[in-house]
C-alpha cells in the first residue's frame, strides 16, 4: 500500500485566490516555491527553484485567503495528485499539484498571531462528551479474550 504524503516549505508567489463553487463550497488555490541551496563540487552554492501549485477547501480555504499574502514562508503538507486535460487544440496536458491537508505559516524567521475561528456544524474538531460513558456489562466473551 503506497503513502502519498509530502511537507513541503517555500514561500507563495502570490496571494492565496479564493473562489467559490457553484455550490457555495470555499476553495482556495495556493502557489509557492521551494528553494533548495546547496554546494556542488567545485564548493559554489547553487540554488534551485520549484514552483507547486495546491488547492485546500472549505473552512481552511477561506482562513488561508485571510490569513496569508505573497511573500510569507509557510509549511505545506497534503498528497500529491496529477490532472490531466486536453487542450482545445487537442493537445495532451497534465500537472502535478498539492492536495492540501493542512498549511501554515512557517516560524522560523517570523512570528504568527492565531486567531480560532468558531466553528459551523458538522465537521472539524471533536469535542469529547461532559461525562464519559458508563462501561456496559458482558457475558459473550471471545476465546481470546479476558473477562474483565
Amino acid at each position: 500500500m503506497s503513502n502519498n504524503s509530502v511537507t513541503l516549505v517555500g514561500n507563495l508567489v502570490e496571494d492565496p485566490e479564493l473562489r467559490f463553487t457553484p455550490s457555495g463550497v470555499a476553495m482556495a488555490k495556493v502557489r509557492f516555491a521551494v528553494n533548495r541551496r546547496y554546494q556542488d563540487r567545485n564548493n559554489e552554492w547553487q540554488e534551485e527553484t520549484s514552483f507547486f501549485g495546491g488547492t485546500c477547501w472549505r473552512d481552511m480555504a477561506e482562513n488561508v485567503a485571510e490569513s496569508l499574502q505573497k511573500g510569507m514562508r509557510i509549511i505545506v503538507t497534503g498528497r500529491l495528485e496529477q490532472r490531466s486535460w486536453e487542450t482545445q487544440e487537442g493537445d495532451k496536458r497534465s500537472i502535478i499539484e498539492v492536495r492540501i491537508d493542512d498549511l501554515g505559516p512557517s516560524v522560523r524567521w517570523a512570528t504568527a498571531s492565531v486567531t480560532r475561528t468558531p466553528r459551523s456544524g458538522g465537521g472539524g474538531d471533536w469535542t469529547p462528551p461532559a461525562t464519559p460513558p458508563s462501561p456496559v456489562a458482558r457475558n459473550d466473551f471471545g476465546p481470546e479474550e479476558a473477562p474483565f
